[in-house]
């Protein structure tokens, strides 16, 4: 019987890989190696065919039944490939115990076929509950056919009737929020902006019960077409917060699978991620955007960042089961709209924040496994690569948390059953250190070495030793 072991996400993609057609088959050729380097999961880009054809990146979407097998967008791939290499990419990574989740975008389509003329009310963007404009016709682009798919898998058109709300007028070329007449802004969404309903593009009426149907059916096509063994949601703050707990739970019934599901609601106030969370029964995981914020904030502010308080107001604090926790992200890197990169310094510290301790499921960026060439930002490099597998090997057990200075930080993890060999952890914003920790008695005599230096250090009669570590670093000691 195989031992249990620590899962760990991988974010297969980053904004500005080539447009060439071949992630999936790249990925498909990867799949044995990120298995080999503790990776159990792999969170996939949106596969369907967006707006931007072979150049998008797959959230200005477009078509969910296109999974690169038609030609529409003056392309048949997507960005990433086919729908056979798509379809072989999954089967690669799951024969290589690798779960696959699928990036799930359905708040709104662009790219329409075609454009209505739909009465409608300007509103203001600070307050999308307030009206700035009587009620006037405008030019929507609202028409989805889908021509160069010919209605296989669905003959569901999108138009006007879907929809409750654009951002621009093709007859007067004014980029403004229109709000449908007769639609509303779906009330249980974020506060943000009054109402944060609109995002983008046609925004998906999730009042509307043929469309509702329509989203139910392609999702099970979907799970039934791809395998797949569970989501990541994109933009849960801006969709009615009812909507993703019923679908889940439909598709859980009709395939008998688990579906493990993380969705991105884009706050750094835990309060309202711990709120959604009792709405949705805990259908579903949140990404723990408060530590990021954490992690940003202690980068770019050195040693006048408290270390004591990195958790404070994460969710992984407040609620470890339903954290994954991250460091970036495809939004987070440079020159996206939400970017907050963590500086290069700081990224081994926090990858030992997510990956050596016993809370929260882990989710490491592509840029930090394989570099950004587009920034030219290297990859973290050994340190991460060595901390995976120590997160396999040696993260279990009771865990003695050391957090108890404004610069020097640190924790042990004794090991289980299993996994006898545990750990120890030390980490400083600010100049070199040393700790003493209580690793436990078994390890009495026994010697710890660094994984990233040349130190050593002998465990005393009583379970405790003396850990340092470089100014700025992070060191992570095993028993020999």
């Amino acid at each position: 019987m195989s031992k249990p072991i620590n899962g760990t996400m991988l974010q297969l993609f980053e904004w500005y890989m080539p447009a060439d057609a071949t992630h999936w088959k790249r990925t498909a050729a990867r799949a044995k190696g990120l298995h080999d380097a503790g990776i159990t999961a792999v969170w996939l880009p949106p596969a369907y065919k967006a707006a931007g054809g072979v150049e998008d990146v797959g959230y200005g979407v477009y078509d969910t039944y296109d999974l690169g097998e038609f030609d529409q967008k003056d392309t048949v791939p997507t960005k990433y490939g086919t729908k056979d290499e798509y379809l072989a990419a999954i089967r690669a990574l799951q024969e290589a115990g690798v779960q696959v989740l699928a990036d799930i975008v359905l708040n709104h389509r662009m790219g329409a076929d075609g454009t209505e003329w739909v009465e409608a009310r300007e509103v203001n963007p600070e307050n999308r509950n307030e009206m700035v404009s009587e009620a006037e016709k405008i030019e929507t682009y609202t028409v989805f056919t889908f021509p160069g798919r010919h209605d296989k898998y669905s003959d569901f058109h999108w138009d006007a009737s879907c929809f409750d709300g654009v951002d621009w007028d093709a007859s007067s070329q004014k980029k403004r929020i229109f709000e449908f007449v007769g639609k509303y802004w779906s009330k249980d969404v974020d506060s943000e902006f009054g109402n944060y309903d609109y995002l983008m593009g046609a925004n998906v009426d999730f009042d509307n019960p043929k469309v509702l149907e329509e989203l139910y059916r392609w999702g099970e096509w979907y799970l039934d077409t791809t395998n797949v063994d569970g989501f990541r949601l994109d933009a849960l703050k801006h969709i009615d917060n009812q909507f993703y707990e019923n679908w889940l739970t439909n598709l859980r019934q009709k395939s008998g699978k688990e579906l493990f599901t993380v969705g991105e609601y884009w706050t750094g106030d835990v309060n309202i991620l711990l709120k959604y969370l009792d709405i949705v029964h805990d259908s579903l995981r949140l990404f723990d955007v408060p530590l990021h914020f954490n992690f940003f904030n202690a980068s770019t502010s050195g040693d006048q960042y408290d270390m004591r308080t990195i958790f404070d107001g994460s969710l992984v604090q407040q609620r470890p089961m339903d954290a994954v926790t991250f460091v970036g992200n495809h939004d987070t890197q440079p020159g996206q709209a939400l970017q907050s990169w963590i500086e290069g310094w700081f990224r081994p510290l926090a990858y030992a924040m997510i990956l050596l301790r016993q809370d929260g499921y882990p989710c490491v960026f592509f840029g930090d496994m394989y570099g950004i060439k587009h920034d030219n930002i290297d990859p973290v490099g050994e340190k991460l690569e060595r901390m995976l597998k120590i997160r396999q090997e040696n993260a279990y057990g009771a865990q003695h948390d050391y957090l108890d200075d404004p610069h020097l930080i640190g924790w042990t993890r004794e090991g289980d059953e299993d996994h006898p060999d545990g750990l120890a952890v030390l980490l400083t914003n600010g100049g070199e250190g040393e700790k003493t920790m209580y690793v436990g008695e078994k390890y009495a005599g026994r010697t710890f070495r660094a994984s990233f230096t040349d130190r050593e250090t002998v465990v005393g009669e009583d379970g405790n030793a003396v850990f340092s570590v470089d100014g700025g670093n992070v060191e992570v000691y095993l028993p020999e």
